[in-house]
């Protein structure tokens, strides 16, 4: 038996910010984190429009990125002093992240973080408020997604949350706000999609559900994220990747992720690397070592009983228009169309290119490589991976293929 879960509602489009005004309710809390929201006028306009509903609005503003236990618990107070009927979290991935744990512990205020990281145990959410999530970024999708993840900076412990319950009641995907993303953002946030529509197609929990959806994602990054990152003022490329990106994180949602992922979440851990580019240096590598039509062994949880992750690849290059005359044709094109549009928008080569020590970084090398190993995306990679493979895909990624055997 296999699970679909998507939010209730989901306004899209320019201008779809207006949903806002439909809301029932007596009191709703925004949830925002830096100043880009209140800076360019959409912080205000959601609580006027809240208001307009007829609701009394209060702010909690300032989350940080990479949001800490502090700032959930400081927002999840702030909520059970003020009691509202609706929780809305707007900005990038970081306020929406926490605005899902601060619903958690306003509910649930005797919970512990320790409580809720085992996936799929969270306690039955809704009974003091909805939620509703507005992202600012073509690229987490969180607002779609069951997901979130939360430091605790003190240990040094990332929580990653997940459970249905965290699925946003409403999703509101308004391109109006993504067209001040700067080319940085709008790069790296736009390969991410693209990652997560490649790691949800070839993942052993892909269904029919998940398969059409990866595939438009993903032909729609192709096709507009340059447009994008050109002219950030292009309206049709920016409602497109707002598409795109909704649609990847409706895909890995419920398909999950790869080894891809696993890999990044320890490089950006490690080293800093944004998460979008920690994608972008490591995806070519992974669908590479995915399509081996011989693995020595597959992901731990196939659906099948053969290996076919060739002809999923293949699936994919065929949809976003490359001909070839096979299977192992048709993956290399797809491997090449990757790298052309990295290269469109910006991404350096290597992780050496993005200024990371080479002594800290093979210092590093072998906890990163056990760790990525344990990440829970692995286990829907539809290749199962060994820790010395891992570890090639990382020395490949930092030095680049032509000098991978030096190490």
């Amino acid at each position: 038996m296999a699970r679909f879960t998507l939010p209730r509602d989901l306004y899209h489009g320019k201008g779809a910010l207006e949903a806002l005004k439909t809301f029932k309710g007596k009191k709703a809390i925004i949830c925002v984190g830096g100043g880009s929201m209140k800076r360019f006028g959409f912080l205000q306009k959601a609580e006027d429009y809240l208001k307009e509903a007829g609701m009394e609005v209060k702010l909690f503003e300032g989350i940080e990125p990479d949001p800490s236990v502090e700032t959930v618990m400081k927002g999840a107070a702030v909520m059970q002093e003020f009691e509202p009927d609706w929780i809305v979290a707007m900005g990038g991935g970081s306020p929406i992240d926490a605005a899902k744990a601060m619903w958690t512990f306003y509910e649930y205020p005797d919970t512990k973080f320790e409580d809720l990281i085992t996936p799929f145990g969270f306690p039955e959410l809704r009974q003091k408020a909805r939620f509703a999530a507005i992202p600012s970024t073509s690229g987490t999708a969180t607002e779609v997604t069951a997901f979130s993840v939360i430091t605790n900076y003190q240990t040094g412990v990332k929580y990653p949350l997940a459970d249905y319950e965290l699925m946003p009641d409403m999703s509101i995907v308004d391109a109006d706000n993504m067209m001040s993303q700067p080319k940085g953002l709008t790069s790296a946030s736009g390969v991410d999609v693209l990652t997560h529509a490649l790691e949800a197609y070839a993942s052993v929990m892909a269904t029919d559900y998940t398969d059409g959806l990866a595939l438009k994602a993903m032909k729609n990054v192709f096709e507009y994220l340059p447009r994008a990152y050109e002219n950030g003022n292009d309206v049709e490329a920016r409602c497109k990747m707002a598409d795109a990106s909704c649609m990847a994180g409706m895909a890995f949602n419920n398909a999950f992720l790869g080894v891809c992922h696993s890999m990044a979440h320890k490089l950006g851990a490690f080293h800093h690397i944004p998460h979008g580019v920690a994608n972008a240096l490591l995806i070519s590598m992974v669908v590479e070592y995915n399509a081996a039509e011989c693995p020595r062994k597959m992901g731990t949880f196939s659906q099948y009983q053969y290996p076919h992750t060739m002809a999923r690849y293949a699936e994919c290059a065929r949809f976003v228009g490359i001909q070839a005359k096979d299977d192992a044709e048709a993956v290399q094109k797809l491997i090449a169309k990757i790298e052309e549009l990295k290269e469109k928008v910006g991404i350096k080569k290597t992780i050496a290119d993005y200024g990371v020590d080479e002594k800290y970084f093979l210092e590093t090398l072998d906890d990163m490589c056990e760790k990525a190993f344990d990440d829970q995306c692995t286990g829907a990679n539809p290749r199962f991976p060994l820790i010395s493979e891992i570890k090639d895909m990382f020395l490949r990624a930092y030095y680049g293929d032509n000098k991978k055997s030096e190490n």
